[in-house]
């Protein structure tokens, strides 16, 4: 008697399993269907599609993510952007994306819907900022900026290709519907914490003149770099550069030369080349 109680105490201690005494463990808890991710981060410059969004500024930036066992999900991500980049009267970008994702071994696939969404804005001719085409002036866009894409992707271990197509005028520049981005990515795992990061992109703008002018949009976009986890901290740091015609010479602006301001400030407004090459550093954590 004494010795089933000895060897009782030594199992209710973990020294022993209870199933050895004819005790049944609880089973374990099922894993949930619902994942809820959410991130957040600095940046020293907001870069989209290595397009400056930010007048050379810092960001901050983060969001939330729901995903489903069966490979559905929703997320909504946001950042300070600056109204010169296109954005008259607004300084916040929201996006709102859903779709399906999945994962074969080390293939993966996914496809969705990305909507992006700028509070505020307001191009209008009262003050300058309606968006004309230059291909066909009679077709101009006054009233909020936004966009919208589908997208579809495929991922082979650390590679990844995406590519996104404008179902709608691309950022409501009127009569671009059918504008394109294709991204090409790896992130390869270095050990001790230690990442190598590489990116190159090709963006297409239709409906818009593609000559040699101030109007020409398409370019290419590339970026090499490092990141360092650092208790679930991650570092970065990345050298970035384009193709993109952003000159601000007066006598033949880029397509990508931005104010710092829309509508043009009072005092006058100051000029960047929005897609110059840059080294951007950044401190974020998943959580």
């Amino acid at each position: 008697m004494r010795k089933s109680i000895i060897a009782l105490a030594l199992a209710a201690a973990g020294g022993l399993p209870a199933a050895a005494f004819g005790q049944t463990a609880a089973p374990a808890a099922a894993p949930s269907d619902h994942t809820f991710a959410g991130n957040l981060g600095l940046f020293s410059e907001y870069r989209f599609r290595g397009i400056s969004q930010t007048f050379a500024k810092p960001a901050i930036q983060g969001g939330i993510d729901y995903s489903h066992s069966s490979g559905l999900y929703l997320g909504n991500w946001n950042s300070n952007v600056n109204s010169g980049a296109g954005y008259p009267s607004g300084n916040l970008e929201m996006d709102f994306y859903g779709g399906w994702k999945k994962a074969w071994g080390d293939w993966g696939l996914d496809v969705g819907y990305l909507y992006y969404y700028y509070p505020g804005t307001n191009a209008n001719a009262a003050a300058g900022t309606t968006l004309v085409n230059p291909k066909n002036p009679a077709n101009v866009h006054n009233g909020s900026i936004d966009n919208k894409e589908v997208y579809v992707g495929g991922s082979w271990k650390w590679i990844s290709a995406k590519y996104f197509y404008s179902v709608g005028d691309y950022f409501s520049a009127p009569g671009t519907k059918g504008s394109n981005y294709l991204d090409v990515s790896a992130n390869y795992d270095l050990g001790g914490g230690w990442g190598l990061v590489g990116h190159v992109g090709s963006f297409r703008l239709k409906g818009w003149s593609t000559g040699t002018d101030a109007t020409n949009g398409n370019y290419t976009d590339w970026k090499v770099g490092v990141t360092k986890d650092l208790s679930g901290w991650v570092l970065g740091a990345a050298y970035l550069d384009t193709s993109a015609k952003g000159s601000c010479n007066a006598a033949n602006p880029g397509y990508y030369c931005f104010g710092n301001s829309l509508p043009v400030a009072a005092g006058g407004t100051k000029f960047k080349d929005a897609g110059k090459g840059v080294v951007l550093v950044s401190v974020s954590k998943s959580f």
